[in-house]
């Protein structure tokens, strides 16, 4: 006969994953599946949506910012009103609840992770372990500190380092941002001195710029060229 004192195997937690970017989507999930959670990820919010009484996860690790509506907050409202339990995780490239750009008050005890430090480890389990706790206060895990080149960037200059990083030229910048090339190089040259990077005779400004971009942000999604006109 069996040790009837024997405790069962505790099932391993289910995760929503919401993330719009694919490369993004990928590295979060593998993360996750290297902590022993079950992944269930999407694209979409909307798909979030309609996949979410079948998925019935413990826990939801969304993006903020998800290209439509509903966003990560407006997300995670909805469900949690479905599922009280539900522990909440918001993916983000700001660095304090504070700085996020959301009209919705996130739900209480949600926890926040830089996408810079998804890949450290046991980053996402502390956050979901903070999640799920709804006595705790809510977790905020930065990626950088002030002292982080990219944290003294404006929102502009980030927008055009991304546009660095996607390996566009000057004029195709200025193009896509509606100014004039010479406004286009006098930003870029700005960015590239509050990163404190520039060029000399063994590096390259443009590179050394698109490394800080990745190292904070991750792979830029592949350009797409601008359709040419009739």
């Amino acid at each position: 006969m069996g040790d009837s004192s024997r405790v069962a195997p505790v099932s391993p937690r289910t995760v929503l994953l919401v993330e719009d970017h694919p490369l993004m989507r990928t590295l979060v999930e593998r993360s996750l599946q290297d902590d022993g959670f079950v992944v269930e990820s999407v694209g979409t919010s909307r798909r979030a949506i309609r996949e979410f009484e079948a998925i019935d996860p413990d826990v939801l690790v969304t993006d903020i910012d998800l290209g439509d509506r509903p966003n990560g907050v407006e997300l995670a409202t909805l469900l949690r009103a479905q599922a009280p339990y539900l522990g909440v995780v918001f993916l983000t490239n700001y660095t304090s609840i504070d700085a996020m750009a959301s009209s919705v008050t996130p739900p209480e005890h949600a926890a926040f992770v830089h996408k810079g430090s998804v890949e450290q480890a046991g980053q996402l389990r502390q956050a979901i372990d903070s999640a799920l706790d709804d006595t705790s206060e809510a977790l905020v895990i930065a990626a950088r500190g002030d002292d982080d080149p990219i944290s003294r960037l404006s929102a502009t200059q980030i927008s055009v380092l991304k546009q660095i990083a996607e390996g566009w030229n000057n004029a195709e910048i200025a193009a896509q941002r509606g100014v004039t090339l010479r406004s286009a190089e006098r930003l870029i040259t700005r960015t590239f001195e509050t990163l404190g990077v520039n060029n000399d005779d063994k590096r390259n400004a443009r590179v050394l710029a698109t490394r800080l971009y990745i190292r904070a942000y991750g792979v830029p999604e592949p350009p797409r060229p601008r359709p040419l006109r009739p």
